[in-house]
This record gives structure tokens, C-alpha cells and sequence, in this order.
């Protein structure tokens, strides 16, 4: 009965380390976001942005790949849930044009959250909408 009971009590903790280790996501930012910006009466462009928490800031990039743009300035306003994106990026040509995006970070509970906002491209405005993968 003994080694009844602690197989029991092992079986239990094992469970609940596994439930606890899964429920831990980390910085609500990291993941690869996949989903597309709009101009306004444009066509969708597709977009893919890879970002993690390095302990200190939010690093990655936007569509990963040969000609993968790095975002630069990424902050999280926690109290409203409010995501600002910067980076640059490079035409053919070598001219450099800004990105600027601000979302509302939504579904935070799922690991399926969403960002939605808009979305600047040099000069072409326009909006955008990411989910979690």
C-alpha cells in the first residue's frame, strides 16, 4: 500500500510540474507573428515578424529571410496593452525608409493573441493586423 501511495503522490507532482512549465509564456511579445498590413487602398502585404525578449529589450525582424528588415525599437505600454514597432528598411535603390507601427495587443490570454493597428511605410499609411502562430 505504501508504494501504492507514493506512486500516487509521484504521479501528482509530475502532473502539476508539466501544467506549470506550459502555463509559463514569458514576455508577451515573443513568437512569430504572422498576418498583413493594408495601404489604404492598396493591396495586403504579407508580413511575418519574429520577436523575443532578451531580458533587456524585444529583438527580431520583420519577413526573416535574404532581405529581412531588423526592428529596432520595440516597447509595451503593459498597462494598456499598447505595442510600438520601429525599424528601417532599404529599397533597391539603397534609400532608407522608416517603419512605425502601434497596436493594441488583444486575446491576451490565449497563446493565439492578436496585434492590430496601423502601420507606416515611409510615407504610405495604412493598417495591420498579426496574430501569434
Amino acid at each position: 500500500m505504501r508504494k501504492g501511495a507514493l506512486c500516487l503522490v509521484t504521479f501528482i507532482v509530475c502532473l502539476l510540474s508539466v501544467g506549470a512549465g506550459s502555463a509559463q509564456e514569458g514576455h508577451p511579445l515573443t513568437g512569430t507573428w504572422i498576418g498583413y498590413w493594408e495601404p489604404t487602398g492598396g493591396p495586403r502585404n504579407h508580413l511575418t515578424i519574429i520577436m523575443s525578449w532578451d531580458g533587456n529589450k524585444v529583438t527580431g525582424a520583420i519577413n526573416p529571410g535574404p532581405d529581412a528588415i531588423t526592428l529596432g525599437n520595440v516597447t509595451l505600454d503593459p498597462e494598456k496593452w499598447i505595442v510600438r514597432i520601429g525599424a528601417q528598411r532599404k529599397d533597391s535603390s539603397g534609400k532608407i525608409f522608416g517603419i512605425a507601427a502601434e497596436g493594441q495587443l488583444e486575446d491576451l490570454a490565449s497563446p493565439h493573441r492578436k496585434l492590430t493597428g496601423t502601420w507606416l511605410d515611409g510615407t504610405i499609411r495604412g493598417d495591420f493586423r498579426l496574430v501569434r502562430d
